[in-house]
């Protein structure tokens, strides 16, 4: 009786410390990262083309905007960080909208009528498109939204941020993609 109770103590004993240590694995390997400084794998790649319906205009074909610098921002009406950044993105559209830079809000897992409200409300006046079935999503590897890709003028990526951008740096890497195609 006393070896099956010791048994059990020794039992139970090891599986606390293995549990205990998958998750010092996990808090160590990657759920404590900050996932905005994970590099993307698709930095420095051609950016995945897309023809996407606009809410309000016609189609968007990202192949079609090649030798302008773009600027894909995945976002959606109920994602808070999304309302945060909105100032930036606007800023950057009427800012370098004069420079050939074009900004398309692609709207993620979101309603139609929710996704036209906020673009009203928030009076969003670059693109808006949406990717119903999510496959542009998915092509780009989004993590969750918000997150900001710049496509330079020769459809490669040449920047992503993952949360809510801020409006000076998104104004960065439009300068650097400019910068750089004007070498």
């Amino acid at each position: 009786m006393r070896q099956r109770t010791a048994r059990r103590r020794a039992q139970l004993l090891a599986g606390v410390v293995a549990a205990v240590a998958v998750i010092v694995a996990f808090l160590v390997t990657g759920l404590g990262r900050d996932p905005s400084v994970i590099a993307s794998p698709l930095v420095g790649r051609a950016a995945p083309n897309f023809t996407l319906a606009q809410l309000n205009g016609p189609p968007v074909t990202l192949s079609r905007l090649r030798g302008q610098v773009v600027v894909i921002n995945f976002w959606a009406s109920w994602c808070a960080e999304c309302h945060v950044e909105q100032e930036a993105l606007d800023r950057a559209w009427q800012q370098f909208q004069d420079s050939g830079v074009v900004v398309i809000g692609v709207n993620f897992e979101d309603t139609t009528g929710a996704a036209r409200s906020y673009v009203r409300t928030a009076d969003v006046r670059y693109p808006v498109v949406e990717d119903p079935a999510s496959h542009t999503a998915l092509a780009y590897g989004l993590r969750g939204v918000p997150e900001t890709f710049v496509v330079n003028q020769s459809g490669r990526i040449v920047a992503h941020v993952i949360g809510a951008v801020s409006a000076s740096a998104l104004a960065s890497e439009i300068n650097s993609a400019l910068i750089a195609s004007a070498r």
